[in-house]
């Protein structure tokens, strides 16, 4: 009973999807807004994870209604994507361009979060491998009390998408996405293919190179969907030493992504 009742739910979804983008019917988008709804939830409920309590949930599903609309507009189902992949990346970027627009992050953090990413940079293109917290102190003239509680902080200025960092610019101008170069496979566009390849491999060469812990957060925050409390349960340390390592990971990644542009540009 339960498989008949999901093939029907199934095939009820299709005939929507068939209905709004042969003919434009407003109640099979509202039906198709209305049944892909928790995805927005479920991303919202993740970054608000990692954001202070001053930001309102709320807010956050709001940005990713406009993002699920989107998706559902733009989206193409016979180059034969998976809608929900789709549109996770749309959400979490409505999502990131609306606290991005509130201006929640101070100027001043994120001048800071920037000086701890150039100092990683820096140590890392000297060295070869990946900085040390004893180094980046030193480049800064920190404690390692001062370090960890600007590391704590610097965590809200490193919110992002890995698609943020495959496309965006130093100072996230740039608003194309990973999923906006997926090409219609009617007309194949071979050098659009081949800069996507080269994106994708600087990316997996950044992360390769992060330290195992900071690598293994990477994955199963941005690829298993885990939250940082569920990775902690996981890799048996505080939702906060998670937080720690994504933010580390993230300003590693940010340097030698910089440095790679620049001997590209």
């Amino acid at each position: 009973m339960l498989g008949k009742a999901k093939k029907s739910d199934d095939d009820g979804i299709l005939a929507c999807w068939q209905r709004f983008k042969s003919a434009g019917d407003q109640a099979a988008r509202e039906a198709l807004i209305v049944h892909y709804a928790p995805l927005v939830k479920y991303v919202a409920n993740r970054i608000a994870a990692t954001l202070p309590a001053t930001v309102e949930r709320q807010d956050l599903i709001s940005y990713g209604i406009f993002g699920l609309i989107d998706a559902i507009e733009k989206f193409e189902p016979e180059r034969g994507i998976r809608f929900e992949t789709y549109a996770l990346a749309r959400i979490k970027g409505a999502i990131l361009d609306g606290l991005r627009a509130m201006d929640w992050v101070p100027y001043l953090l994120r001048q800071k979060a920037r000086e701890l990413e150039e100092a990683y940079a820096s140590i890392e293109a000297r060295t070869g491998r990946p900085a040390t917290d004893e180094e980046v102190c030193q480049v800064l003239g920190l404690t390692k009390k001062q370090f960890y509680n600007l590391l704590r902080k610097a965590s809200a200025a490193c919110l992002v998408s890995l698609d943020d960092l495959l496309q965006g610019d130093k100072h996230g101008d740039n608003k194309t996405r990973l999923l906006d170069w997926i090409e219609d496979s009617s007309s194949p566009d071979p050098i659009a293919f081949l800069e996507l390849k080269e994106q994708q491999r600087i990316l997996a060469e950044a992360i390769n190179r992060l330290p195992e812990k900071e690598k293994t957060v990477i994955a199963l925050y941005y690829y298993e969907g885990l939250t940082l409390k569920e990775i902690g349960r996981v890799l048996g340390v505080s939702e906060s030493r998670v937080s720690q390592l994504h933010t580390r990971a993230i300003l590693r990644m940010r340097g030698y992504l910089n440095r790679k542009r620049k001997k590209l540009s």
